[in-house]
C-alpha cells in the first residue's frame, strides 16, 4: 500500500507493527508522524478516528477485535477473517461498541463497480441469468499463499474477489446452491478452485481460481438483452465493455512505485470509508456486514467441499 494515494482525503496520523524499527522505517520513508512497536499502543491512541487493519488475515479476528472493543472504526483488509464465526465475532463487537466496520474490498469502491451496479439497477442488459469471474495469479513462491499457517490458498487470498463479485450483482442474494471442486498443494490449502452457484430464478454463476496459474482475470454478466464485462484485472478494473460498447475509467497517476497493480485505487476506498464516517454511518452500503457475512459462509462452504481446514475452525 502506498501510504501517499490517501493524502487528499485523510491524513494518516500513525504507523504501528510488532517491530518498532519496522514502524520507524515506514514511517520515515512515507512522512508519517509517529510510529508505534505494538498494536496495543495504537488502540489505546484517543487521537485516531480510524484504523486500516492490513495485517496477516489469519490475526484480523484477534486484532480487530483488539481495535474495535478499544472504540476504534475499523477498515479490515479482505478476507475479513478466517470463517463465518470469526467474522460474525467483529460484527457483534462493532455493534456492541457502536463503531464503524468493513471489509475492505476494494474492488466495491472502483468506478466500474459503481458503473456496473447503475446498468444493473436500470435492467440494461435485460434479466441476469449467468455471471462468470476469473481469477488467476502464479503466487507458488510467496510463502503467505501457500503456507496453512498463514492462512494460505486461492479461496481466501484472491478467490474472495470473483465471489464477492457475484454478490454484488446478486444483490447479496444467498445462493440455492454450492457446488465446488478443486486441488490441494501439499501444504493442504487450496491451488485451484471452480465453484457452481445456483440463485433464485433458474439464475447461475461461474467462479475459477488459482495461485498456479494464470487466468483471464475478467468478469461477465450476461442477461436476456445483452452483457456487461468487466476486463482484467476484474478485482481493480479500469475498463467496462457493455454490449460491445468499451468506457475507460482511468485511474490517478501514482506519486510513487506500487506495490499491486492499480494500487492509486485505493483511494476510492478511503473516500467511501471517509463519506461513511461524516455521515455517521456504521458500515458501508457498498460493502454491507451482511455482504461480508454471507461471503465467508459461502467460502466455507466451498473449503469444506474442496477439503481444507484451517486450525482457526476448531477454536
Amino acid at each position: 500500500m502506498n501510504v501517499c494515494v490517501f493524502l487528499s482525503f485523510v491524513q494518516i496520523a500513525v504507523i504501528a507493527s510488532r517491530s518498532l524499527e519496522r514502524a520507524t522505517e515506514f514511517a520515515k520513508k512515507h512522512g508519517i508522524p509517529k510510529a508505534y512497536g505494538s498494536y496495543e499502543e495504537l488502540a489505546n491512541d484517543p487521537d485516531i478516528d480510524i484504523v486500516y487493519l492490513g495485517v496477516l488475515h489469519t490475526e484480523h479476528w484477534r486484532v480487530g477485535l483488539l481495535f474495535l472493543n478499544a472504540g476504534k472504526n475499523v477498515l479490515c483488509e479482505k478476507p475479513f477473517a478466517m470463517n463465518s464465526r470469526q467474522v460474525q465475532d467483529l460484527a457483534a463487537a462493532a455493534k456492541r461498541n457502536n463503531v464503524f466496520l468493513m471489509e475492505a474490498i476494494w474492488s466495491r469502491c472502483f468506478p466500474v463497480h459503481a458503473e456496473v451496479r447503475r446498468l444493473l439497477a436500470e435492467e440494461a442488459v435485460g434479466e441476469v441469468k449467468l455471471v462468470k469471474a476469473y481469477f488467476g495469479s502464479p503466487q507458488l513462491h510467496i510463502p503467505r499463499s501457500v503456507e496453512k499457517e498463514l492462512g494460505g490458498g486461492a479461496l481466501l487470498d484472491i478467490g474472495v474477489y470473483c465471489l464477492q463479485f457475484v454478490l454484488m450483482v446478486f444483490n447479496g442474494e444467498r445462493p440455492e446452491s454450492i457446488q465446488a471442486t478443486g486441488v490441494l498443494l501439499d501444504s493442504g490449502v487450496d491451488e485451484s478452485v471452480v465453484v457452481t452457484m445456483k440463485f433464485s430464478g433458474n439464475r447461475m454463476a461461474f467462479c475459477a481460481f488459482s495461485i498456479a496459474a494464470r487466468l483471464p482475470n475478467d468478469a461477465v454478466i450476461a442477461g436476456t438483452k445483452g452483457s456487461i464485462k468487466v476486463l482484467g484485472p476484474m478485482h481493480c478494473p479500469t475498463t467496462l465493455v457493455v454490449n460491445d460498447k468499451e468506457t475507460e475509467y482511468p485511474l490517478p497517476k501514482p506519486c510513487l512505485p506500487l506495490n499491486f497493480t492499480n494500487s492509486t485505487g485505493l483511494r476510492y476506498e478511503a473516500e467511501e470509508v471517509r463519506q461513511c464516517l461524516l455521515k455517521g454511518l456504521k458500515e458501508s452500503p457498498r460493502m454491507p456486514l451482511a455482504d461480508s457475512v454471507l461471503l465467508t459462509e459461502i467460502m466455507d462452504e466451498i473449503r469444506k467441499q474442496v477439503g481444507v481446514v484451517f486450525s482457526q475452525d476448531s477454536q
